[in-house]
Parts: structure tokens; C-alpha cells; sequence
């Protein structure tokens, strides 16, 4: 059942806008990313997780003045591998949004030694990740907490609703960092958004605004979209000036969004009009990120 309202997601796309010019920078992105996404679902502590999948160790960037000390970083790493959801997004392939409670009931949470070690010595009791990217040695996810009250269904939709899209600002924010060749040029697969095919675009775009389109979802450049397609830059611009206009947007990743909506739409029967679907579907592994790790 969808739980989502038409001001769902135009705070998504709001929240998006907002977010992809930081993805220039890895370090700034997370930071602003771990804001935007508490104010989008509200959590008492909110985190970008980098876990390595062989070591049993992670690192986390969060909000100032999160910190926690070296006994709690150490109970947490204790119980990294039978951690319910590094097991379920590491190592049993779940690619969504997932609670905690998804896997275990509160009781049966309550009775392990990963909530007496670490959850309740922190005073939290519900926990909700967001994957962004996933490979056999590393995974990074944008995590949510709460004591209280668990996390709704609506919230689990709500962050379904950004996840392709944070992952694929993320991956564009590791692939311009300092250091990032290997995730870059990793095959590894990153939840990412559906990539367009020339052919399957939204109605109004031309054939070529469509293969335009088609590079753009694979996050081309203008000079790397020229090249493919054999036209100058300034042409792929031009390209994209009517791409905005016909799609109602004014940024990249806006207008990828939008044509994924459209040609889905168009796709399943039904004709877009004034809502926006969405889909329903590393270089800070070992990185100095400044100081303790707040919580999980």
C-alpha cells in the first residue's frame, strides 16, 4: 500500500535539488545529505555508514557534535557481522529501505546482545538504513535512529522514495573524490536510478534530446555525452536547455528523474499529469573521517 502524498514528492524533489550540488565533493555531500535526510523523516541520531564487510569495522560521518567513545565503537564492531541490517544489505542482497523491525520483532531485538551491548547503552531503540551502494567489501548506507517510537511504513516509503537517487549522488560525489579510482572503476553494482534507453524516453523529447537523455542517466558529462553521440558540447547544451524546458526542470538530475517518471508511466498506460513518480526500486571505506564515530 502506498502511504505517500503529492507533498511527498515535492519535498523529495525539493530535497534532491538541494543536494545535487553538493555532490561535488564526497566529504560535503555526506554531511549535507545526513541533514537533509533528518529533516526529511525525523531521527534522533542520522548517519552516513561506510561498513567494511571484511574487517567488521565501519566508519560514520553525522551531524556536529555526535561522538561517541571507544567502549561503544568497540561494542558495536563486536556484533558488526550478525548486525541485522549489514547482514541483510551486506550479505543476504536486500537492496531497499529496511528497519530493524523488518527482520526482528522488538522483543526478539531486545533480547540480543547487540541491543544489551550497544543499542540500549545509547539509549536507542529503533533503527532504519537507507543502501547506497553495496559490493563484496564494502557497504554505505545513510542511517536512521529513534528511541520510542519506531519508524513508520510511511518513513520506510518516504526514504524508498530518495534512495536510487541519493545512491546515484553519491556515487557521482565518490567519483570525483580524491582517491576514488577504485570504487569509480569498480563493476560493483550501486542502487542506483533505472537508466534510460533512447527509445523508452518521455513524450515531447526528440530522438536525439532522447539519447541525450539516455548518457545523461548514466551520468555523462556534456563533453563525454558529445563525444558519444559525434556532436559538439555546445550542441549537447543546447540539447539540454530544451530538455529542461519541455520537462518543466532545471537541474540534471531533475530531469533525469522526470523522464524516468514519464516513460514509466507511459510505459504501465497511464499519462502523467501533474504528479512525479519515482522508482520503486567506495572511497570512504578506510577514510579518515574526522574524529570518533557517533553512533550507528
Amino acid at each position: 500500500m502506498n502511504h505517500l502524498t503529492r507533498n511527498d514528492y515535492a519535498n523529495a524533489l525539493r530535497l534532491l535539488a538541494h543536494l545535487e550540488p553538493e555532490s561535488g565533493d564526497l566529504e560535503r555531500f555526506a554531511r549535507a545529505s545526513v541533514r537533509a535526510v533528518a529533516n526529511f523523516v525525523a531521527s534522533e541520531v542520522t548517519t552516513l555508514s561506510v561498513c567494511d564487510l571484511v574487517t567488521g569495522h565501519r566508519r560514520v560521518i553525522g551531524e556536529p557534535g555526535l561522538r561517541l567513545g571507544t567502549g561503544e565503537i568497540e561494542c558495536f564492531d563486536r556484533h558488526f557481522f550478525v548486525h541485522p541490517l549489514v547482514r541483510y544489505h551486506g550479505f543476504e542482497g536486500g537492496g531497499g529501505t529496511h528497519r530493524i523491525s523488518d527482520s526482528l520483532s522488538r522483543g526478539d531485538f531486545r533480547r540480543t546482545a547487540l541491543y544489551a551491548d550497544y543499542y540500549q547503552r545509547v539509549g536507542l531503540d529503533h533503527v532504519m538504513a537507507v543502501p547506497l551502494f553495496v559490493d563484496a567489501g564494502t557497504l554505505a548506507s545513510i542511517v536512521l535512529n529513534r528511541s520510542g517510537i519506531d519508524f513508520s511504513e510511511r518513513d520506510r516509503e518516504r526514504l524508498e522514495l530518495l534512495r536510487p537517487h541519493l545512491a546515484f549522488l553519491y556515487r557521482q560525489a565518490c567519483a570525483v573524490a580524491p582517491g576514488a579510482g577504485p570504487l569509480a572503476a569498480s563493476n560493483a553494482t550501486a542502487a542506483q536510478p533505472a537508466l534510460l534507453q533512447a527509445d523508452e524516453v518521455a513524450d515531447g523529447l526528440t530522438r536525439r534530446e532522447g539519447e541525450v537523455m539516455h548518457w545523461l542517466s548514466y551520468g555523462k558529462t556534456d563533453a563525454e555525452i558529445a563525444a558519444l553521440l559525434a556532436i559538439s558540447p555546445r550542441t549537447v547544451n543546447k540539447h539540454l536547455e530544451h530538455i529542461y524546458v519541455k520537462l518543466g526542470v532545471e537541474t540534471r538530475t531533475a530531469a533525469v528523474m522526470r523522464a524516468q517518471a514519464m516513460s514509466r508511466a507511459v510505459t504501465s498506460g497511464y499519462r502523467p499529469g501533474t504528479g512525479i513518480s519515482f522508482p520503486g526500486t567506495h572511497p570512504f571505506r578506510g577514510a579518515n573521517l574526522h574524529g570518533p564515530a557517533p553512533t550507528a
